[in-house]
C-alpha cells in the first residue's frame, strides 16, 4: 500500500524509476486481487465444501441405522475434565453394556457409550452400519455448514497467501535485477571515481 501511495505522489518526479512505477503497480494488483478474489473464492469454497457434506450426510443416513438396544450392566463415568470447577458442567458418560439386533437381524452385543442415564433393562436407541456395529450418529446440517465456513475462510486465506507471495516473490525478482544493474554501473564508473578535476 505504501507503494502506491509512493506512486501517486511521485508520479511527476524525475527521480521516480521505472523499478519503482512496477513495484506499485504490482502492489496495487494485488491488492485488487486480494479485495477481488479472496471474497469469490471463500465463497466458492464455501459452496462446494457445503455440496459436498451434503452429499457424505445422505450417505450416511442411508448407511447408518438407528435401533434399540437393551442395557444389560451400566458403569458410570467422570467427565474427561478434570478441573473441579468446569467438570461440573460437563456431562457424564454412561459406558453400557448392552445387546441389540442388527437392521440385518443378527444379534450383537458390545458396551456402547450412552448420552442419558439408563438402568439395567432399559431399552435405548443407538446407531449402528449394515452389518450391526455401532457408529456415530450421522452429522447434521448446522454441523456441516460450520465445516464448510471454516473451509471457505481457508481458502481464502490461502488466496490472499498467495496473492501475497507471488507479489513478494516478483518484487524480489525485481531488487534483484535493480541491485545487477547497480553493480554494472558501479564497474562502469567506480575506476574513474573521484578522478576527475584532480590535475593540480
Amino acid at each position: 500500500m505504501r507503494s502506491i501511495v509512493g506512486l501517486w505522489r511521485w508520479r511527476k518526479n524525475p527521480l521516480c524509476r521505472r523499478s519503482d512505477r512496477r513495484e506499485a503497480w504490482l502492489a496495487l494488483c494485488a491488492v485488487v486481487l486480494i479485495v477481488v478474489i479472496t471474497p469469490v473464492v471463500g465463497w466458492l469454497g464455501t459452496s462446494a465444501a457445503h455440496d459436498a457434506l451434503l452429499q457424505n450426510i445422505d450417505e450416511q443416513k442411508r448407511s447408518r441405522h438407528q435401533i434399540w438396544a437393551t442395557a444389560e450392566s451400566v458403569q458410570t463415568r467422570a467427565p474427561l475434565d478434570t478441573d473441579p470447577e468446569t467438570a461440573v458442567q460437563s456431562p457424564e458418560r454412561h459406558r453400557v453394556v448392552a445387546h441389540w439386533a442388527g437392521p440385518d437381524g443378527t444379534s450383537h452385543k458390545g458396551t456402547v457409550t450412552a448420552k442419558a442415564q439408563v438402568q439395567p433393562g432399559e431399552r435405548f436407541r443407538v446407531w449402528t452400519d449394515a452389518e450391526g456395529r455401532v457408529v456415530k450418529s450421522p452429522m447434521n446440517q448446522g454441523t456441516a455448514a460450520s465445516y464448510a465456513a471454516l473451509a471457505g475462510l481457508a481458502a481464502a486465506v490461502g488466496a490472499a497467501a498467495a496473492a501475497e507471495t507471488g507479489r513478494r516473490l516478483v518484487v524480489r525478482q525485481l531488487l534483484r535485477r535493480r541491485y545487477a544493474r547497480w553493480d554494472a554501473e558501479w564497474a562502469r564508473i567506480g575506476p574513474d571515481w573521484g578522478r576527475t578535476g584532480s590535475n593540480y
